[in-house]
């Protein structure tokens, strides 16, 4: 079966701190590049994964979940010989903060040999983020040579921002990053971290630079604020969705989940960013990455009469 969207990262074991009781904490399933095919699975796109796991019960829960969540898991190898990923959320008045237990990871150990490249080559999109090129040099280049791939074979490239400065040092995310850059069709930054790697404070400043790569399409999340949709040749502020918001963690990937899978059922990019906003928004309702994003049904009925 071809797919739709495929993406390229690391999966992990989450464990969420529970706001009321903070020595208990939730079991549940993160990853960035994860999250993201789960809420396109959500909205009815086809989606796989690219990445490994370790032979461990962690990796064997992922599996089960992709499978529950009718994401293709054809793509994800089994490495014996390293661990499944883990990370802990931990809430506090200035929000949400993780902590990792990574370092040697399976999918850290993934190399540019182990990459389905026919399958990239059938997809429609590839999708990827700054955290699938940071968790080692091995998996940056698999990463790199994955763009390269789908573009050589008309597959457009999906590029959330995604910086984490534990992983590696800002000067190296500065190159690596715009190599990516220049093999995207589709970005998705968030605000700290795109002007981390620009430099720049200015949004419409920012989507020039983002745009001189080359980068035909750009969601610029702000949160509260919306998103800001750009193309080479119209720009407009697409108004969020408000909720009683309980935990962020993983509504960026959610809402880049969202994005994509509208866009490959036709939507323009406008469209698109409202159906996200909304989706996001309501992952925020609920605990952890996953178990909180909701399906189409739902989202399709805060749309209503705009949609149908």
């Amino acid at each position: 079966m071809k797919l739709d969207i495929l993406a390229y990262g690391e999966a992990m074991l989450e464990f969420n701190q529970r706001i009321h009781d903070p020595r208990m904490y939730l079991q549940g399933f993160g990853g960035d590049t994860s999250n993201f095919c789960i809420a396109a699975a959500r909205q009815g796109a086809r989606s796989g994964y690219i990445s490994a796991l370790g032979d461990d019960q962690f990796g064997r829960q992922l599996r089960e979940l992709w499978q529950a969540e009718q994401v293709d898991s054809r793509h994800v190898a089994t490495d014996a010989d390293a661990a499944t990923g883990v990370y802990f959320v931990s809430h506090d008045k200035d929000g949400h903060h993780f902590g990792y237990l990574r370092a040697g990871s399976a999918a850290s150990r993934y190399t540019r040999a182990q990459l389905p490249l026919a399958a990239i080559a059938e997809a429609q999109v590839l999708h990827l983020s700054g955290i699938s090129l940071a968790i080692s040099e091995s998996a940056c280049d698999a990463g790199l040579a994955a763009m390269a791939h789908a573009r050589k074979h008309g597959v457009k490239t999906s590029l959330d921002t995604n910086l984490r400065l534990r992983l590696w040092p800002l000067e190296r995310a500065r190159e690596k990053m715009r190599e990516a850059f220049a093999l995207c069709d589709i970005c998705l930054p968030s605000w700290d971290d795109v002007s981390a790697l620009t430099g720049l404070e200015d949004r419409d400043a920012i989507v020039d630079t983002l745009l001189s790569y080359g980068i035909g399409l750009i969601a610029f999340k702000l949160g509260a604020q919306g998103c800001y949709v750009a193309t080479p040749s119209e720009r407009r502020l697409v108004p969020p969705y408000s909720v009683e918001a309980v935990d962020a963690t993983g509504a960026g990937d959610c809402f880049g989940g969202a994005f994509i899978a509208r866009l490959v059922a036709g939507d323009d990019p406008f469209t698109a960013a409202r159906y996200a906003n909304i989706t996001a928004a309501l992952s925020t309702t609920g605990y952890g990455a996953v178990a909180p994003i909701p399906k189409a049904a739902q989202v399709e009925g805060i749309l209503g009469l705009k949609r149908h």
